[in-house]
């Protein structure tokens, strides 16, 4: 019989406590994450749903599309009809009114007398002219007479001393010839001699003192002449100043903005009318200083009257701007002709083209040029709520419509109506719009 084997130590089961770790749940690590973007994403919502830009009222703003199309390079106009050619009548005289011959609106002929002052002091003045003129004419007519008095003088003088010398000559020619025969002394000889030299210098200065008083006279009435010539232009001067007291019609035409009266008085540069070619017209407009540079004389439009086109030209241009406008003056072609029952201050729809047309990006012309220069507009966004800022080329102006030369896209919506009130702002924030 086998003996029984040795009792072992019982050994206790093997546990895997010892060796166990926590072990965290990887599904929930995405939670913080998701709670951060949630946040995120609720203060994104909330930035968009708070208010930003100037809030602007859509009923105050003029809104247009950017469109592709023609533009025109051509200026619209309202004109007004004046006359063809005008004479203002401005008094050169001051002076009362003594009489008025004619009576606004009517018409009149060259020279014809239109009204007539009084002045007094203008016919003293001229009375004193006058005297002066006869005074210098009686003066030179004194100097003419004495002056031939003189010569008349001097002549006989002249005549007894050459009669003189004559005869001292001879009575000399016989006492050389009595000193040649013995008969006449030397002495006798030389004192004969003597008297002829004498007689000879007396007779030459007798002469130089005559030449010499009347070229002294002839001189001093040739002054006078000149001063007779100044007097009597002087004296013309006042008569035509006298003259122009009675105010007649430069040319023939209507008179117009006359209104004298009797007894009125008026003063030198007065405007008292104007006479207005009659029948012929012109077409007055004013222009946007933006077009200075592109308007020159000589440019052709048309005129729009009773549904008929009337050629017109460019006849003159006032560069002088004025509250941001210029003036310019376009008359009716001349081989056309003048449209019937046109009045004076008449309105009329004109057109001046300034070049050719071409396809371009168009959108309309608004207050909003003046307030940006054409450099930067309004854009809307698709929903029409809200408009930024934006940098934008715009080219010519001409007919309503302005050339589109960057920075906006056809079909775009813009602001064209005064920024005067959020000029400064960068976004708008448009209240009741649909």
């Amino acid at each position: 019989m086998n003996a029984p084997l040795p009792s072992q130590p019982s050994i206790p089961p093997v546990s895997g406590a010892g060796m166990d770790r926590v072990v965290r749940r990887r599904g929930r690590r995405w939670l913080p994450l998701a709670i951060v973007g949630a946040v995120a994403a609720l203060a994104g919502l909330g930035w968009w749903a708070v208010p930003r830009g100037q809030a602007v009222d859509a009923a105050a703003l003029e809104i247009a599309t950017v469109e592709a199309g023609q533009f025109h390079d051509e200026l619209l106009l309202r004109a007004n009809a004046v006359p063809l050619s005008s004479v203002m009548l401005d008094a050169t005289e001051g002076g009362r009114v003594e009489a008025v011959y004619a009576r606004d609106g009517a018409t009149v002929k060259k020279g014809e007398l239109l009204f007539k002052l009084s002045n007094p002091q203008r016919q003293q003045e001229m009375l004193a002219r006058e005297s002066d003129v006869a005074q210098q004419v009686a003066n030179l007519a004194t100097l003419k007479v004495g002056m031939e008095a003189s010569r008349a003088e001097h002549r006989r003088q002249l005549a007894a001393l050459e009669y003189e010398l004559d005869r001292v000559r001879k009575r000399h020619a016989r006492d050389s010839q009595l000193a040649e025969r013995g008969f006449l002394s030397a002495a006798a000889l030389e004192e004969s001699r003597d008297q002829l030299a004498q007689q000879q210098r007396l007779l030459a200065e007798s002469r130089a003192d005559m030449q010499a008083e009347l070229g002294t006279r002839q001189q001093a009435i040739a002054q006078m002449d000149r001063a007779i010539v100044g007097l009597d232009a002087g004296l013309k001067l006042v008569r035509a100043t006298a003259d122009a007291l009675a105010v007649r019609a430069p040319n023939d035409g209507r008179l117009t903005d006359f209104r004298l009266e009797e007894g009125e008085s008026v003063k030198p540069g007065d405007r008292l009318g104007r006479i207005d070619s009659p029948g012929r017209y012109k077409l007055a407009a004013s222009v946007d200083e933006f077009y200075l540079n592109r308007v020159a004389l000589g440019l052709r439009g048309e005129a729009t009257l009773a549904g008929r086109a009337w050629p017109l030209a460019l006849a003159r241009l006032n560069p002088q701007v004025k509250d941001g406008r210029f003036g310019i003056e376009l008359q009716f072609d001349a081989a056309g002709a003048m449209p019937a029952g046109l009045q004076p201050g008449q309105g009329v729809e004109a057109r001046l083209t300034l070049g050719q047309p071409a396809r371009a990006l168009l959108l309309p012309d608004g207050a909003f040029y003046a307030d940006t220069g054409g450099s930067w507009l309004f854009v809307l966004d698709a929903g029409g709520s809200r408009a930024e800022r934006r940098a934008v080329r715009l080219g010519r102006r001409a007919a309503n419509r302005v050339e589109v030369l960057g920075g906006l896209r056809a079909g775009e919506r813009v602001i064209v109506s005064s920024y005067r009130d959020f000029r400064e702002a960068e976004r708008l924030r448009i209240e009741g719009a649909t």
